[in-house]
């Protein structure tokens, strides 16, 4: 069965557009012209993606991927204005998976879409346990539990948390961290890892970076440093 994506974007050229790229490239598309059609039919359908302009004429993109954040850690790629960087940053920071620009690479776009429904589908291959006391991980189920309290992840902040706990102890580089949890062929900067691991710390509750058993190391990336 082929993909589904959701797309909300405001502008009928563009959403017929991204329509017949994505259905040449085999993924079917559901799609909404404002914010209220696009978590309407969110809901009713669940797709396996949402592509989200940010620039909406009723509720703005913003407060669609707060409520789809809320609900949800299905994997969304925000649409955002040529040059503002800040829509970049403030995108990633909210939860965002990825982002492209206006106007878009076809190729890019595409790729970039299918990198995060691929990122999304869970692997077979990781089925044990990772228990230091603190931090509880069944890497199969999903299931992410600090002091006994239940975590719920996106799938990129499970995938960060589990590549660092794997490797206790030991600096990771942002290249490493993006070859292992984003595996993304067309690149993308080490601020994606900073954003992510901000999120992910807030979530398992080690919000004070000095605390906090994911530690960064200046200049190089960052580790898992167990409890003792």
């Amino acid at each position: 069965m082929a993909d589904t994506v959701l797309l909300i974007e405001d502008e009928p050229d563009v959403r017929m557009a991204l329509r017949i790229l994505l259905q040449r490239a085999g993924i079917e598309t559901i799609e909404a012209g404002v914010g209220r059609d696009g978590l309407r039919l969110f809901h009713q359908k669940r797709p396996a993606a949402v592509i989200l302009d940010v620039g909406l004429p009723d509720i703005d993109g913003w407060e669609v991927l707060e409520r789809i954040r809320d609900l949800s850690d299905v994997p969304v790629l925000l649409l955002t204005a040529r040059g503002l960087e800040a829509e970049k940053v403030r995108g990633l920071q909210a939860g965002a998976d990825d982002y492209v620009t206006k106007p878009f690479s076809n190729a890019e776009l595409v790729a970039r879409v299918q990198a995060i429904l691929r990122r999304a589908k869970p692997t077979q291959t990781e089925a044990d346990i990772y228990d230091d006391g603190a931090l509880y991980i069944d890497f199969g189920g999903r299931i992410v539990r600090v002091d006994d309290q239940d975590v719920s992840l996106t799938p990129l902040e499970f995938r960060v948390l589990a590549v660092l706990v794997r490797y206790p102890g030991n600096v990771l580089s942002h290249e490493q961290l993006l070859e292992q949890a984003w595996n993304d062929p067309m690149g993308i900067g080490p601020d994606r890892v900073k954003y992510t691991v901000s999120r992910l710390r807030k979530k398992l509750g080690w919000g004070d970076a000095h605390q906090s058993p994911i530690q960064a190391v200046r200049g190089v990336g960052y580790r898992y440093r167990p409890p003792i």
